[in-house]
């Protein structure tokens, strides 16, 4: 077998089939990420959406038997919005962050590197394949590196000379023992924005990430959020974008390369009150198609009760009043109170003196407690 001659024939399909970039590395173990992610364990650094076992992030042999080689790819996704909506005064709107516009990057991705797995096997009928997007056992961005698709950036995203940092990334481990391509030099320089103006300091040092206290992990959450982060949220009802919006290698960068990544805007800057009393159907059959998604309603309803105080937007304070009074979930019906403090004026007032005496759960009661005293303290 020419194993040079199918890596390059591997790179020209590619290109037929919507890969806006490949790279070859070798299924060595990645050492030096093995160092970093001991490290951040240490610290309590980690999301806890990760592989548990260090090791099987680490190396492809624990994945695959005799892997020798790993093919890293990936996609440009869009930037900028070709139609834009404007969040107003009594139609305020929150944002997705652009990692989830489109059909959700999972989907798209497993389908690309189902369809070179196809490509491999039908010249290579013995070879093994195993494929990963984001959620599999490897770190992409490791393997993106190493593969030559970017450098690891201070904002610890892969950032490509051609697609900045907005790229998805997803890998094959294979047996076949394909000539691997050089890694990329570090180019952040002396640059620091991303670390500078990560909202809540969860950008350590350059390329290292105290995920705990990330914008987009706090999204993504199921429990009350903390004081500090809700007041940082803004209208960030999933993810967070500052990072990368603020690179300078992301200047000017925005791709429409793939029909199924482009942004419905009313999914992806969604109107705030409907989507306090959406059901579960609903939500489904409107963002089921997203990675924002995965983690059901309730992280999108309570980041939208938070997005409304940040407007503090009063002609939600009634939709808000039938959340603390009438919703299920105590998450849902402490952060309205908690809307409600933020927001002020006498229905909000009359409405949380009303839930200190019918409100059962203490975490809850502690809430409005906190809202009531916000607002008196405020007249």
């Amino acid at each position: 077998m020419n194993y040079a001659q199918l890596k390059q024939d591997i790179i020209e399909y590619s290109k037929t089939i919507g890969i806006d970039k490949i790279g070859f590395t070798s299924a060595s173990t990645f050492e030096e990420m093995k160092i970093r992610l001991v490290e951040q364990q240490a610290l309590d650094y980690q999301s806890g959406f990760e592989e548990k076992d260090i090791d099987k992030r680490v190396d492809p042999s624990l994945l695959m038997d005799k892997p020798k080689s790993i093919i890293s790819i990936a996609l440009a996704y869009p930037s900028k919005m070709k139609e834009r909506v404007v969040s107003k005064k009594g139609a305020r709107r929150g944002i997705f962050c652009r990692a989830s516009w489109g059909t959700d990057y999972h989907v798209v991705l497993k389908n690309r590197l189902q369809k070179l797995e196809e490509f491999i096997l039908e010249r290579v009928p013995e070879a093994l394949c195993k494929s990963m997007v984001d959620t599999g056992e490897l770190v992409d961005r490791a393997v993106a590196q190493r593969a030559g698709i970017g450098w690891s950036g201070k904002n610890c995203a892969i950032i490509t000379p051609e697609f900045g940092s907005y790229v998805y990334l997803g890998e094959m481990i294979t047996n076949l023992p394909f000539l691997p391509d050089a890694s990329m030099e570090d180019q952040c320089g002396s640059c620091n924005k991303c670390i500078e103006v990560c909202p809540t300091g969860a950008l350590i040092q350059g390329g290292q990430l105290n995920a705990q206290r990330c914008i987009a992990f706090q999204t993504q959450t199921k429990g009350f959020l903390a004081e500090e982060f809700r007041e940082k949220l803004g209208n960030r009802i999933y993810g967070c974008d500052t990072c990368q919006t603020v690179c300078p290698k992301n200047k000017g960068i925005d791709f429409h390369n793939h029909p199924e990544m482009e942004p419905d805007p009313e999914i992806a800057k969604p109107l705030l009150q409907p989507l306090l009393h959406i059901s579960n159907k609903e939500f489904k059959e409107k963002y089921g198609h997203i990675s924002g998604s995965w983690r059901g309603k309730k992280p999108i309803q309570r980041n939208a009760l938070i997005a409304l105080a940040h407007y503090k937007e009063e002609s939600a304070v009634e939709d808000i009043i039938l959340v603390m009074n009438k919703d299920p979930r105590p998450v849902l019906r402490g952060t309205a109170a908690w809307a409600l403090g933020k927001i002020g004026g006498q229905s909000a007032k009359e409405a949380l003196t009303n839930g200190l005496i019918i409100e059962k759960d203490q975490e809850v009661l502690a809430e409005i407690e906190a809202a009531f005293a916000r607002i008196s303290s405020e007249g």
